[in-house]
């Protein structure tokens, strides 16, 4: 049958040919989670992954934060030979451990030297691709060798944090992380050196119970969640109802739990302004 004779008979009966509806890319938009407006997606990845119409930050990969906060090619690795073990043998903990790996993260944590506005600094991020930046055995070891690094070599540390808590797969040796870090900590502080904490979204559990909230300065962006238990919990356990925004960036701030709310546009400038007023 000719391909034209479809169009002949429809010409005949004075009807038009249905066309193929245009397809819409599945990743063309995005809906913001707080307004609930969809979005262009280049858009927001041009606002630094910021709503423009409410201001909610979305989540962003750890590369993204170091280009936004550090000079270029000033990064230099520290601790990457850490790794971790599957010391408890927890059911299914290898495979996602492998999984992640295979992902190409390099753990829960990145930590490195580089220079913010040509300032020396030490940092480590919390990576949430990487089991949701728990914390494990691994994040504490680099944590806290980093502080000890900081120590040494009488420079100022910045961490970021968006965790969901301490890793249950390692049970009681995660937990030791946080006395194990704000040891450190405590000894870093007797330099008179600065530990500025960023907390993004989320920062929860045993990261928010240890080393997130013992920053000299702590940073938050908006609307970022801050707490150690979930709501839900906290209600069922005191029984009473929660006030709003409970644990909310905002919230933590008005009680005195952190000390700005800064958003990411104004994060590095912020940053560069606490290490100049304390004399980097």
């Amino acid at each position: 049958m000719s391909a034209k004779l479809p169009s002949l008979i429809a010409k005949l009966f004075n009807r038009r040919v249905p066309r193929e509806k245009a397809s819409v890319p599945d990743n063309l938009f995005m809906q913001c989670p707080d307004c609930k407006n969809m979005i262009y997606r280049k858009k927001i990845v041009s606002n630094l992954s910021v709503c423009p119409d409410c201001g909610h930050h979305f989540r962003i990969s750890n590369n993204e934060w170091i280009n936004l906060l550090f000079d270029d090619k000033s990064i230099q690795s520290l601790f990457g030979e850490y790794r971790t073990m599957d010391i408890l043998d927890f059911p299914g903990y290898k495979e996602k451990i492998d999984k992640a790996y295979s992902n190409h993260s390099n753990e829960g944590v990145d930590t490195f030297k580089a220079r913010l506005d040509g300032i020396p600094v030490l940092a480590g991020i919390l990576n949430a691709d990487f089991m949701m930046g728990s914390m494990g055995s691994v994040v504490g070891e680099r944590l806290t060798k980093l502080f000890e690094k900081a120590t040494s070599q009488n420079l100022p540390v910045i961490i970021l944090t968006r965790s969901g808590g301490a890793r249950m797969q390692e049970g009681a040796v995660s937990l030791m992380q946080m006395a194990k870090v704000s040891a450190a900590i405590k000894q870093f502080g007797k330099t008179g050196n600065l530990y500025l904490a960023i907390l993004t979204n989320p920062t929860t559990g045993g990261v928010s119970a240890s080393f997130a909230m013992l920053g000299d300065i702590i940073v938050s962006e908006p609307k970022a969640l801050i707490g150690f238990a979930g709501p839900r919990v906290i209600e069922q356990t005191i029984k009473q109802k929660l006030p709003e925004g409970f644990q909310s960036a905002e919230f933590l701030k008005e009680k005195g739990f952190t000390d700005l709310i800064c958003e990411r546009k104004d994060l590095k400038s912020t940053l560069r302004i606490l290490l100049k007023i304390h004399q980097y």
